[in-house]
């Protein structure tokens, strides 16, 4: 029996100016995802986390939080963008251009807009990428840039970290 490699990320040498990476995952956000998060991360603005309130607001019903958005197409992004980073060096120009609300379905896509060789790390390259995020209609609701320092091929510190099992496959 041979293993198969599961899909391990891109290295810096797999990325070009003007790949389009459309994210795999969508996710739909519940109204306890957005409750939740609100109040781990301490944001009292009602808006997120009560219907009563939000009812009286231009926007009718509860706004997910931004947060939460940033978070989920940043976690979207990683299997594409960064499973091979070392460390993401900034996001710039994020924007929040349309509400997202509970039941929407959320979708990311990244475009690859520059690259260069790390001047401080022998096994690393410098990615940008412009990541946004679309609702289940198309609708662009969240945008950034984003530098991430990925390893190139060969210098990633986890190449063999899966245990050894202790148990062969059966037979069949």
């Amino acid at each position: 029996m041979e293993l198969k490699k599961g899909w391990v990320g891109r290295y810096y040498e797999d990325f070009e100016i003007g790949d389009w990476y459309q994210h795999p995952i969508g996710r739909t956000i519940t109204e306890t995802d957005n409750i939740w998060f609100t109040l781990l991360t301490c944001n009292t603005n009602q808006m997120h986390f009560n219907s009563d309130y939000a009812e009286k607001s231009s926007f009718k019903q509860p706004l997910v939080n931004s947060g939460l958005t940033i978070a989920m197409v940043l976690g979207m992004s990683v299997t594409d963008v960064s499973q091979q980073a070392i460390a993401n060096l900034g996001m710039d120009e994020v924007r929040l251009t349309h509400p997202v609300f509970v039941g929407d379905t959320i979708y990311a896509e990244s475009i690859v807009v520059d690259l260069r060789e790390s001047a401080s790390r022998k096994g690393a390259g410098i990615v940008r990428v412009r990541t946004r995020g679309l609702n289940q209609k198309g609708v662009v609701f969240l945008s950034w840039r984003r530098d991430i320092l990925v390893y190139k091929r060969g210098f990633n510190h986890d190449v063999s970290i899966f245990p050894e099992s202790s148990e062969s496959w059966p037979e069949n």
